[in-house]
């Protein structure tokens, strides 16, 4: 039996490249430009004067008279609805895919029937299921904005979500919309009115079918330390001293489920709410004798951190509309170089055991 051993092509050498790329450039001297397209555009790039050019030449001229047709979008490259062979990564469920703060102007009913329109900053976001690429985050926004110039209710955030989930074909979906809010507010002797704003959210959240209704609002409040006001009283009397307590602007996040059935929480039924809970309230307008008033209700409401989270559960639990909740108290003390903080939970809604490191520190108040 004859054994033919195969013929063994070595590997081409620099001096193999250099020839072969004389012959390519001698042929593409006299070829055509389509000529060379047909073979590879690439080539136009070894050529003398063509190394950082693209082929064929690239109109740098905007075309402002450029119409899209439909036969065109549809030749438009869209890699989010790609095929599931594009997903990068492990192929699992994604709670929330989509866009956050997207700002426009918008429409709240007041509780005196009044409409305010607001600057609002809106989150908007589906679930994603594990066998697809992505989403048209675009969409979120366009299906938004066809509701842009209704008055705006958990009625018509829910018609929004509906759009926005149907066209994104997708089970789950949330809205978020965040605003300050502002309510006129009366000072405490003078009779002057001022501007109060208040932090508020609107959340509108699906799952597995089941829809639920937030709302979140920033109280802003002067705490006045019950053991430094005691310590200064027992400077004055004991010794004559003069001493005053420490206070401290503080802030309680309060976040409320409306109760199953309840589709209207006023805001302003939960600013009274937290004012019937923690009365010292900072301040708008303030003439002296305001000044010695808001002095005289904080030694009326000598408050620690504890104090204040079982205060505003005290009020939110009396209120049928409200069903979970949770409060987030955060005194921003004067005396040490620390906050005091407390979390209170009502409910397994808010209930968690792992927090948000940056939590506390979005409860300053910016003015």
């Amino acid at each position: 039996m004859n054994h033919v051993t195969p013929k063994v092509l070595a590997a081409p050498d620099t001096e193999d490249a250099k020839d072969a790329l004389r012959v390519l450039r001698d042929w593409a001297r006299g070829a055509t430009p389509e000529e060379v397209a047909a073979l590879d555009p690439v080539i136009s790039r070894l050529l003398p004067g063509g190394e950082v050019s693209n082929y064929p030449a690239l109109s740098r001229e905007y075309d402002a008279d450029f119409v899209v047709d439909e036969l065109y979008k549809a030749s438009l490259p869209d890699l989010q609805n790609g095929p599931a062979s594009l997903i990068q990564g492990e192929r699992q469920d994604i709670q929330h895919v989509g866009i956050s703060n997207f700002r426009l102007p918008l429409r709240y009913r007041t509780r005196d029937n009044g409409d305010l329109q607001l600057e609002t900053s809106v989150t908007g976001t589906v679930s994603l299921e594990a066998e697809k690429k992505g989403i048209n985050m675009s969409r979120i926004m366009r299906s938004f904005y066809v509701h842009a110039d209704e008055t705006f209710s958990f009625e018509v955030i829910e018609r929004a979500l509906d759009d926005y989930k149907t066209d994104l074909d997708s089970l789950d979906a949330r809205i978020e919309m965040s605003f300050s809010f502002p309510m006129r507010v009366k000072s405490l002797r003078s009779g002057l009115e001022g501007y109060q704003y208040y932090n508020i959210a609107l959340e509108l959240v699906e799952a597995q079918g089941v829809r639920r209704k937030f709302m979140h609002l920033d109280y802003v409040y002067s705490s006045t330390c019950p053991c430094s006001l005691e310590l200064s009283e027992h400077a004055r009397q004991s010794r004559g001293q003069l001493a005053t307590p420490h206070s401290q602007r503080s802030v309680a996040r309060v976040s409320v489920e409306l109760a199953p059935g309840q589709c209207c929480l006023w805001f302003e039924d939960l600013i009274d709410l937290c004012r019937a809970a923690v009365p010292t309230e900072t301040q708008v307008m303030v003439k002296r004798e305001d000044e010695q008033a808001f002095a005289e209700l904080n030694a009326a409401n000598p408050i620690f951190v504890e104090d204040a989270a079982r205060l505003f559960t005290e009020q939110l639990k009396a209120d049928d509309r409200i069903g979970d909740f949770r409060v987030v108290a955060s005194h921003q003390e004067s005396l040490h170089s620390h906050d005091a903080v407390s979390i209170l939970t009502e409910g397994e809604t808010f209930r968690a055991q792992s927090l948000d490191p940056r939590l506390f520190s979005t409860l300053i108040h910016q003015g």
